[in-house]
């Protein structure tokens, strides 16, 4: 009787490990809304609308950006290094208009003014790229790919795997800078 029993529980602990193996992956589980945010993002990048931005420690990381504001006014205004703290305002949504996240409305945000505050470093890597490009003061929309973003990484349920970020924001200070 021992003998069959275990017999039965290995092979249930077989079944569930291959049927675990032969699974979708994420990869192939979200493959056409990776396709989808690929070639919305090729289509972007190509409207002309957008300034494409390289990040100086590492050539293979980009994003796209577009300013609201006349860079002309802020240009004398300070740009936070990776090191530094940001006060910054965002909305951020995806390529098929799904709201995800805002400061406005995020838990995360604890002051008034719906102000986000966090390292520049705490962030994911696009963020890192547009901001240590923005004055303060500067208003922009910024299009993260998700290499850039959260990867393959299921962040919610509406922040799927494989998903471009597009940011509403405005880096309103650099917080506790103090000018020699």
């Amino acid at each position: 009787m021992k003998k069959v029993l275990y017999t039965v529980i290995m092979a249930v602990v077989a079944i569930t490990m291959l049927d675990s193996c032969l699974g979708k992956s994420v990869e192939d589980e979200y493959k056409g809304w990776r396709q989808n945010n690929d070639e919305w993002y090729q289509l972007q990048a190509a409207s002309g609308q957008y300034t494409q931005l390289t990040a100086p420690w590492d050539p293979s990381a980009q994003v796209l950006i577009r300013w609201h504001n006349n860079r002309e006014l802020t240009r004398d205004n300070l740009v936070p290094l990776v090191t530094s703290t940001v006060d910054v305002k965002y909305l951020l949504r995806l390529y098929d208009g799904t709201r995800v996240d805002s400061s406005y409305t995020s838990a995360s945000v604890t002051r008034t003014d719906s102000i986000y505050r966090s390292l520049v470093s705490n962030n994911v890597e696009g963020w890192m790229i547009a901001l240590t490009n923005m004055h303060v003061g500067d208003s922009c929309t910024v299009i993260i790919p998700y290499k850039q973003g959260y990867g393959s990484t299921k962040k919610s349920d509406e922040l799927l795997p494989y998903s471009n970020l597009i940011f509403d924001m405005k880096l309103v200070d650099i917080y506790k800078y103090k000018a020699n």
